[in-house]
């Protein structure tokens, strides 16, 4: 089974990728796939989970700011679903408030204008969730080896 993991930045229009590099160090960006159709959608995924040999999707989970689901969650809650059922790969689900926001502000400080930002903003915030749980699974297995 394959290694590599795939990060997803799911919108109404456009779908933003990453995908870590073998060691699980480092996101990537992807070009954006469209997102309107969604059989389209899930079917180019899982051709790129084959072409990179990936095991799992981590895909950002808009919660509100309070921490709540509203109705884009659970759009991306189905669409999660549908997606593991298709490839049968693992699904995890990652906070991604304010992913957007950091990714617009990293935009802004690499020099981007706000034409630039908006074909570039999904998949950077994609490469900020996939970096976070890189991070945060990085991080737990630190706290596993100092307690073993």
């Amino acid at each position: 089974m394959g290694r590599r993991t795939i990060g997803l930045d799911l919108g109404g229009v456009r779908c933003g990728v990453a995908v870590d590099d073998e060691l699980a160090q480092l996101a990537h960006p992807r070009p954006n796939l469209p997102a309107k159709d969604r059989k389209a959608l899930v079917s180019a995924l899982a051709e790129l989970a084959r072409e990179i040999d990936a095991r799992r999707f981590v895909i950002g989970l808009p919660l509100e700011m309070t921490g709540e689901e509203g109705r884009a969650a659970e759009r991306v809650r189905t669409f999660a679903q549908h997606l593991a059922d298709a490839t049968g790969l693992e699904v995890q689900l990652w906070d991604e408030r304010l992913t957007t926001v950091e990714a617009a502000s990293a935009l802004r400080r690499a020099g981007r204008d706000a034409r630039a930002q908006k074909a570039l903003i999904d998949g950077a915030a994609a490469v900020t969730i996939l970096q976070a749980w890189l991070d945060a699974r990085r991080a737990r297995r630190a706290r596993k080896q100092e307690g073993a």
